[in-house]
C-alpha cells in the first residue's frame, strides 16, 4: 500500500515555530513529526511514499534526501496550494488503482494501523476514515455513524455537534475517489466540505484509542511533548 503524505501547509496557529519549520518537521520529543509517519506506516506495511511540498519545501526535500526514507519516497512540489483534494488529483498517477492512504502529516497518532487497513479491506466502503474522541467537538469535524460504524452524517466545525467522535483526516481510499474528484471539475478541492457529504452511507471509521493530536497551535505542540513520553513510558 502507499500512503500520500500531506506536508505543505503553512502552520501559521504554530507561529513562531513555523517561522524557521514547516509543521511536518517540528520536533516532537527530539524525533520531527514526518518521522513518526514514516515508521508507524513502515511497520503497518506500507512500502511507498509520496509527500506533498509547499511552504519551506527546500527544508522537507533536505530532510527526505538524508533520510532513510529517500528511496521509497516521491516529493510533489505545489507552488499553489491546492487543498487536500486538489492534492490527491494532482497524485492520482502516482497512487496507481490500489487503495491507499491519505494523511495529514501535521498529525501525530499512534494506532494499530494494520487494524486500520485491514477494517478497510473488510469494508464495501470508498473511503475509510480514522476517528478519535475529542474533548472540543465544536473545533472539529463530528461524525455520526450507523450500527455498523458508517458515517450517516458529518458536521465541520459546528456548535453543539452530536458527539465526540472526530474525523482524525487520515483516511484510506479506494481508487474510484478519483472519479468523483475529476466530477468536481475544480482545481482547489477542500476535502472536508467539497468530497465528504457526497461519501455519506460509503465511509468505514475506525476508531483510534490509543493517542491522535493535531499538532496545529503552540499549546498542542507543547502537550505532544508530554503526552508522547507518558506514551512511551506507558508502552515499555
Amino acid at each position: 500500500m502507499k500512503a500520500l503524505l500531506l506536508s505543505a501547509g503553512i502552520g501559521s496557529r504554530l507561529q513562531p515555530i513555523t517561522s524557521f519549520l514547516p509543521k511536518c518537521l517540528v520536533p516532537i520529543n527530539g524525533k520531527v513529526l514526518l518521522e513518526y509517519w514514516f515508521e508507524n506506516l513502515l511497520q503497518a506495511g506500507v512500502k511507498e511514499f509520496i509527500v506533498n511540498t509547499h511552504y519551506k519545501h527546500e527544508l522537507v526535500q533536505e530532510y527526505i534526501d538524508t533520510s532513510p526514507y529517500k528511496e521509497m519516497t516521491t516529493v510533489v512540489y505545489e507552488e499553489n496550494l491546492l487543498n487536500t483534494g486538489g492534492t490527491l488529483l494532482k497524485c492520482k498517477e502516482l497512487l496507481g488503482s490500489e487503495p491507499f492512504m491519505l494523511i495529514h502529516a501535521d498529525n501525530l497518532s499512534f494506532c494499530d494501523f494494520k487494524g486500520f487497513i485491514k477494517s478497510h479491506l473488510n469494508a464495501s466502503c470508498s473511503l475509510s476514515m480514522m476517528l478519535f474522541k475529542t474533548d472540543t467537538p465544536s473545533s472539529c469535524g463530528i461524525v455520526e455513524v450507523d450500527i455498523n460504524g458508517v458515517v450517516k452524517e458529518f458536521f465541520e466545525k459546528v456548535q453543539n455537534p452530536p458527539s465526540n467522535l472526530a474525523n482524525g483526516a487520515v483516511y484510506i481510499c479506494e481508487n474510484s475517489i478519483f472519479m468523483l474528484l475529476e466530477n468536481l471539475q475544480k482545481i482547489e478541492i477542500d476535502f472536508s466540505l467539497d468530497v465528504l457529504p457526497l461519501l455519506m452511507g460509503d465511509i468505514n471509521t475506525y476508531l483510534n484509542d490509543v493517542y491522535h493530536r493535531d499538532i496545529g497551535t503552540v499549546e498542542s505542540f507543547a502537550l505532544a511533548q508530554i503526552e508522547i513520553r507518558a506514551l512511551k513510558l506507558k508502552n515499555k
